[in-house]
């Protein structure tokens, strides 16, 4: 019974731990993003958030291995291409936002707003499976990856959808309490995204792990 509670106690600890050091590496990793939310830089120092989320994943999928370790290596090894796919994904998301920004009121708004909400999570889903694939192979080619996210992304939808759900819950909890969505709500939450998403690309990721295995 000692032993059994022991080591209880310690993987009670162990997830703590896992969970209070990746939202402090998160929170550091994003700090200039969180600054240019108080000034008109936003899009800019958006992108810089890809290798921040990457270095997250990949903590999760080395558990229970050395966190800060894993987030430095990882931060540093996607970073060549995080930084791109996030680009990319910030400038579609602010000419699809500047698009239903005028369409919303306007009779033609009827037909375009839903095509532009699903181009919307098109780009959401694509960039978070894309961010899922290059935290374990942060070389692999970003046309891959993007042709990787937007298939099984639709393919698979009905896993998509939960992951998508669970990354507007965080954003709303962020926009609303950023604290508390950084220091106790980011890794569960984006454990539960990155698990769903991981089985999501599941017939990408595990031919690459046997290949290299």
């Amino acid at each position: 019974m000692f032993r059994l509670r022991h080591q209880t106690l310690g993987d009670v600890f162990d997830l703590l731990y896992l969970g209070l050091a990746t939202n402090l590496l998160l929170t550091v990793a994003l700090l200039p993003v969180l600054a240019a939310l108080y000034v008109p830089w936003l899009a800019v120092t958006a992108p810089l958030a890809a290798p921040a989320l990457c270095a997250t994943f990949a903590v999760f999928g080395a558990h229970p291995g050395p966190v800060v370790r894993t987030f430095g290596r990882a931060w540093l090894a996607s970073w060549r291409r995080a930084v791109p796919l996030g680009a990319l994904a910030t400038g579609a998301l602010v000419v699809l936002g500047a698009d239903l920004r005028a369409a919303w009121g306007r009779p033609a708004g009827a037909a375009v707003i839903p095509v532009l909400v699903v181009l919307i999570g098109l780009v959401l889903a694509t960039t978070l499976l894309g961010l899922t694939v290059l935290a374990e192979r942060p070389d692999a080619r970003l046309r891959e990856v993007l042709r990787a996210g937007l298939y099984l992304g639709v393919r698979r939808w009905y896993l998509t959808l939960p992951s998508l759900g669970v990354l507007a819950l965080f954003e709303a909890l962020f926009t609303a309490r950023p604290v508390l969505a950084l220091s106790l709500a980011a890794s569960p939450l984006l454990y539960a995204v990155w698990a769903n998403s991981r089985h999501t690309l599941a017939p990408v990721l595990c031919p690459l792990q046997e290949r290299t295995s």
